[in-house]
């Protein structure tokens, strides 16, 4: 039975990070100039250190990223 708990969460998990690597790449590629002005023109290595934060909290990104589209 906690084998089965622990599988389903990770299966979770997997998903959740899934969803945020698809998000990430092209948030970081093209969304991230959009949602911080500062970051515009930043340096491959800037948005490779923020990727993995990007897959962490994608779905506020997202919603960031969603909100400056409405706006600009």
């Amino acid at each position: 039975m906690i084998v089965n708990v622990v599988r389903g969460l990770l299966n979770v998990l997997a998903l959740y990070v899934a969803i945020g690597l698809v998000v990430a790449v092209p948030f970081v590629l093209f969304g991230i100039g959009r949602v911080d002005r500062a970051a515009k023109g930043a340096p491959v290595t800037f948005r490779l250190l923020v990727l993995p934060g990007v897959i962490a909290l994608w779905p506020f990104m997202l919603r960031r990223w969603w909100g400056s589209r409405r706006i600009a």
